[in-house]
């Protein structure tokens, strides 16, 4: 909330270099569109792999392990969580799944925020889904036992007045067409790790928030590739960023291009791979299973004209022939008949 006061807000000056990697950043997401378009078969296994990495480093970073095969399974097969590790593991995998299918319907309010917290700890006995009740501290804990007192947070007391502030001010510049999004979202992600709202699930509730406002605002590399897994690798540039940052915080003093920086880099890093990893997959799925993934991932019916929107390298020909083949596999049924003509899946579609 203190990044967004006007006095502060407006005083932000971007150098050059800033400038340049925000530019780079917008580019990156123009060729995103182009790669969603034309290799959405490629993009769902890297979807399937994200999903998993997400859900496991955003919880190795909080020090909550669980063995790989377990993860795998309760995100992938939605198997029943055994110890409270893996239950928090599956609350996680809850609020990511429904980000990354309700992205676009889940507006920024405080209950919004709350019911969050509720599913990440939803298979737990864990108090959830409220504001914390008492002051917290961020330290540094050493062998000996002693501890070093790192940032003080926002206390208890004024925290919803503090994260109420902070949802407005975020919607208030955000309906001004000349303020950056990618300004912004850095801005609400650090501000709200500052007032630290929870008791718990603070560093996770703010990975799960940064992959809806950058999905929000276009930015979908979030979805293919583990954001979370980059800043794991990155964990100590991400706690220095974090601490250089939050100095003078309280007084709206604070030097926020440490946390710039770090965030963009992890943009840039995610979107980096995103590319390669695309392009190591070229040439390895077939047209046909593009075509099949396309109606695998629709849930209304859909016409050929949806299908040509989706496979762009795919011809009308070879599009309607695929739809004969799952029609007379008893996948896919139709209603209607000539440009009025939809269809429907029966059954998941293999591909």
């Amino acid at each position: 909330m203190k990044s967004f006061e006007e006095n502060y807000f407006k005083q932000l000056k971007f150098p050059s270099e800033i400038i340049s990697t925000l530019r780079a950043i917008g580019e990156y997401k123009g060729k995103q569109e182009l790669y969603i378009r034309q290799s959405p078969d490629i993009l769902e296994k890297l979807l399937e792999s994200a999903i998993v990495e997400s859900t496991e480093s955003s919880n190795r970073i909080e020090g909550i392990i669980a063995q790989h095969n377990r993860i795998e399974a309760i995100v992938k097969a939605n198997a029943k969580p055994k110890v409270r590790p893996e239950q928090e593991i599956a609350g996680y995998r809850d609020v990511l799944n429904l980000i990354h299918q309700s992205h676009e319907d889940i507006p920024v309010l405080e209950n919004v925020i709350l019911q969050f917290h509720s599913m990440l700890y939803r298979y737990t006995d864990i108090p959830s889904g409220s504001w914390k009740k008492w002051d917290n501290e961020i330290v540094d804990k050493y062998p000996d036992g002693t501890r070093v007192l790192k940032f003080k947070p926002v206390a208890a007391f004024e925290t919803p007045e503090y994260m109420n502030k902070l949802i407005s001010l975020y919607k208030d510049y955000s309906e001004n067409e000349y303020n950056d999004p990618l300004v912004l979202i850095p801005l609400f992600v650090f501000d709200f790790l500052c007032i630290h709202p929870f008791k718990d699930g603070n560093g996770r509730i703010s990975r799960l928030l940064t992959l809806l406002l950058l999905y929000q605002k276009g930015y979908k590399v979030g979805k293919y590739i583990s954001i979370e897994r980059i800043i794991e690798q990155s964990k100590s540039s991400y706690y220095d960023a974090l601490e250089s940052s939050s100095k003078e915080w309280h007084q709206s003093q604070h030097d926020i291009f440490p946390w710039f920086n770090y965030f963009y880099g992890v943009l840039i890093a995610a979107y980096k791979e995103f590319e390669s990893r695309v392009g190591s997959f070229k040439g390895k799925g077939s047209k046909t299973e593009q075509v099949k993934s396309a109606i695998d991932r629709f849930i209304k019916p859909f016409s050929i004209s949806d299908l040509e929107k989706n496979c762009p390298n795919v011809t009308r020909d070879m599009i309607r022939k695929i739809l004969r083949q799952l029609r007379d596999e008893n996948k896919i049924k139709s209603s209607g008949i000539g440009r009025n003509a939809k269809w429907e899946k029966n059954r998941v579609i293999d591909v």
